[in-house]
This record gives structure tokens, sequence and C-alpha cells, in this order.
């Protein structure tokens, strides 16, 4: 049969495609929150600047590389990313996922959408560079004659963003004889093991008893916010007893993250994103100057504080997480 759908029953993801379903059903409906508020605004919700108001160097685009070529043959990897206007970080946290799937996976041709529009337009009009948005990545399949596409979401959860792309995606079900959807990076226990130890080994210089390592997720008020509880449990049991996750717009909040952190005896703050880029969450919401910035929220309360503008994306354990994801709705798993 020629004709796939992309497949999402209630409360059970999944990630593949399934031959006779007839359409695609999310996790979850959104009410008060509208997909604008997914976690997968883990960059810029709040970077809307024009070319003017910058202030800052976000580094050479030239460098990167926006994966939108033609005749790519009949099998396609398309990585879907929420995306960054910030070049260094997106070159080395999306672009170096997409590159370690590009080794993994040497039979497919892998390409980029971003589903932020506004950062699509942002970035093409400040730099040149043209990103796909997704519906042009699938037209693009489509014109090149690709016969099998895999989708291989960058976002952390499955949440209204993830499952906006799932429903886009289904809409092309008759224009492929194969398509598959990767589950998001954190969809089973051990998704939430490995990450956990991903983020402990990063920050591993900085545990020196007298330093706590907070990590700042996006957050959404959808049920899918859950994720930085579980991860959070997980670090515990895991003895991390100096790791603390929030989130930028939910709970924990950085009020929450700072009253757990004041009940030790630490001297030193160090922060880190909980996102795949360090966009404009983690360099003004986390690092800025500004009084209401994580950074100076701790400083205001007598710590020390450290910022590490590092994506989760630039962490190869992480890429190699995504890459075992893709392999596994490969297999069909």
């Amino acid at each position: 049969m020629k004709k796939w759908m992309v497949c999402l029953m209630a409360l059970t993801m999944v990630c593949g495609l399934l031959t006779g379903c007839a359409g695609s059903t999310t996790t979850e409906t959104p009410t008060e929150t509208p997909a604008a508020q997914e976690e997968t605004k883990q960059d810029e919700s709040a970077a809307l600047e024009t070319d003017d108001e910058e202030d800052y160097t976000t580094g050479d685009a030239s460098l990167d590389d926006p994966r939108n070529q033609d005749e790519i043959g009949e099998k396609e990897l398309l990585v879907v990313s929420f995306g960054t206007s910030f070049n260094d970080s997106r070159r080395l946290t999306i672009g170096a996922i997409e590159r370690a799937l590009a080794e993994a996976f040497p039979d497919w041709s892998v390409r980029r959408a971003f589903t932020s529009q506004i950062i699509i337009d942002h970035v093409a009009r400040r730099d040149g560079e043209v990103i796909d948005n997704v519906t042009e990545a699938l037209e693009r399949a489509v014109n090149n004659g690709v016969k099998e596409l895999l989708v291989v979401p960058t976002h952390l959860m499955d949440g209204f963003e993830y499952n906006d792309v799932i429903s886009e995606v289904a809409t092309y079900v008759d224009s492929f004889e194969k398509i598959k959807i990767a589950a998001p990076l954190l969809q089973t226990e051990a998704d939430f093991d490995a990450v956990a130890d991903a983020i402990v080994a990063a920050t591993a210089q900085y545990d020196d008893g007298e330093t706590a390592i907070v990590f700042m997720g996006h957050g959404t008020e959808a049920d899918s916010n859950g994720v930085y509880e579980q991860m959070q449990s997980v670090l515990d049991a895991k003895g991390m007893d100096n790791y603390f996750i929030g989130t930028v717009e939910a709970f924990p909040s950085v009020e929450d993250v700072l009253t757990a952190v004041q009940m030790g005896s630490y001297k030193r703050v160090v922060l880190r994103p909980l996102m795949v880029v360090a966009g404009d969450h983690a360099n003004n919401d986390m690092a800025g100057d500004d009084e209401d910035s994580w950074k100076s929220v701790f400083e205001a309360a007598g710590y020390e504080v450290e910022c590490v503008l590092e994506g989760l994306g630039s962490l190869e354990s992480i890429q190699s997480l995504y890459t075992a994801h893709a392999q596994e709705t490969i297999d069909g798993q």
C-alpha cells in the first residue's frame, strides 16, 4: 500500500506510520494556552527584534548549512526544529544534530525545517539565509520525488508544537510511499535517564559540593510541563541533590528554584539552559542583566553566578539520542 498516515492515539505515542489509519489525533488539545506557548519556543519567543534593534553578535550565518538543497534522492530525513536566529547556537546545536543524523544515515538526505516563521523571516532579512518552514520543506520533498520521508522533530516533549508537526505531516500522507515521525527527546523512562546522565556529565566540573547546578527549561501550561518535574525526580533518584530544574514560563519558576537552592549550603550557582538551543531565553531570561533574569535573581540572593550558554543540542550524547530515536522509528519500534 502506498498510502501511509501518521497516527497518534490518545495517551499513546505512535512514532511512525500505521497503514489504514483514518487520520491524526493528538495527546492533548490546547485550550487556554495556544501553541505559541509550547516549550519548543525554547529559543526566542520574545526575540522579535528588528535588525536595527540588535545590539549583540550572534555569529556568522555563512558557517551554517540551511539544508534546503534539491535533487536529493528518494529517501529524506527532515529535521524539524522551532529554530533560532542566534547563528552560532544554530550551527552548534541544531546543525550538530543534523550532522550527526547525516553521518548515522548516509543513505538518507538530511534536510531542515523550522516551525517559527518569525525566525525564518528574521534570519532571511538579516543574514540572507533561506530556511524552509515545514510546508515548504514538505513541498520541496514532493517536488524532489522523495518516496520515503522520515521526520525527526528536535522538540523536547510531546506537546502542542510537536503535535502541530504531526498534524501538518499527516496532510501529506498521500504524497509519499512511506512517511514516519520520530519521538521527541523526552518520551520514555530510558530517555529521561539518558538526558539526566548527559547533563550531569556536561557539568561534572562544577560538582564541588559548594555549587548548585540549575537548568532552565522553557515551560508550558500544557500537561507536558510535567517533564520538568520528572527530570528533577530522575536526578534526585541518582543522588544529584545539587541539581535543580526550573522553567521560564511555568512551574517550577525561578523563585521555586531559588527557594530549593537556599535550603542547601551553596556558595555558587551555575546556570545552563535545558533547551536544545541557547537562544534568546538563555541569553536574556537566564544570563541577561535585567533585574528579573535568573542570573540577577541568584546574584541578588548572594550567590556567585556562572552562566553556560550551551544548548542541549551541542552535547554528543543528546545528538546520539536523536539518532537512536530515528533508528527506532525506521525499524518500526
